[in-house]
């Protein structure tokens, strides 16, 4: 009894030793995303996320849950007759455009295509104009390349472990900025280990 429990300390041990050794590995030479969320209401919650992605890559397969499976994400319902891999073909193929621009009194929302990333700019100004608040932005820079790999699965299907692969060979990228005056959030991929 006494030596089943010391070899499963052991076996936890080495397993904890085995995952220390991989992050550190990871750390010296691998692309981190990061995901820093502040909040000015409530308690004043601050998260930071940073994961390795080649940690990420390679867990991902291994989660099998709800419509997760093999890193690959089934997409629920119908998609109302879009074809999206000719959808990202018809992007890939033509010059920088802005695809959608609205411009009414309380919003901007940009769509684009800007040599290699796909752009999503919001400004709402009427929601926190009554405050006296900053407008509330939202600002998208996904690279094509990312894009691709995300719907290199098939059919109704998202490829989030290619898309991490894709977004490893990108190097430093801005993904996500979104502040709505009461919350920011900031998604990153650099070569640190940290958001701060």
């Amino acid at each position: 009894m006494k030596i089943m429990k010391t070899t499963r300390v052991m076996l936890a041990a080495l397993s904890v030793a085995l995952f220390g050794a991989a992050v550190a590995q990871a750390a010296g030479a691998d692309q981190w995303i990061h995901i820093k969320v502040d909040s000015k209401s409530g308690d004043e919650e601050r998260v930071r996320v940073n994961v390795p992605l080649s940690f990420a890559e390679k867990v991902l397969p291994a989660i099998q849950a709800d419509c997760l499976h093999n890193g690959k994400v089934k997409i629920e319902g119908e998609m109302n007759g879009v074809d999206l891999h000719a959808l990202m073909d018809a992007i890939r193929s033509t010059e920088d455009s802005e695809f959608v621009t609205v411009e009414s009194k309380h919003e901007h929302v940009r769509v684009a295509k800007q040599g290699a990333y796909m752009l999503i700019k919001v400004r709402d100004e009427d929601r926190w104009s009554k405050k006296g608040d900053k407008a509330e932005t939202v600002d998208v820079k996904v690279p094509l390349s990312v894009v691709e790999a995300l719907l290199s699965g098939g059919k109704n299907e998202l490829d989030l472990a290619a898309a991490v692969r894709a977004l490893r060979a990108q190097g430093d990228t801005e993904l996500v900025s979104v502040n709505d005056g009461e919350e920011t959030v900031h998604i990153w991929v650099d070569s640190q280990n940290t958001s701060e």
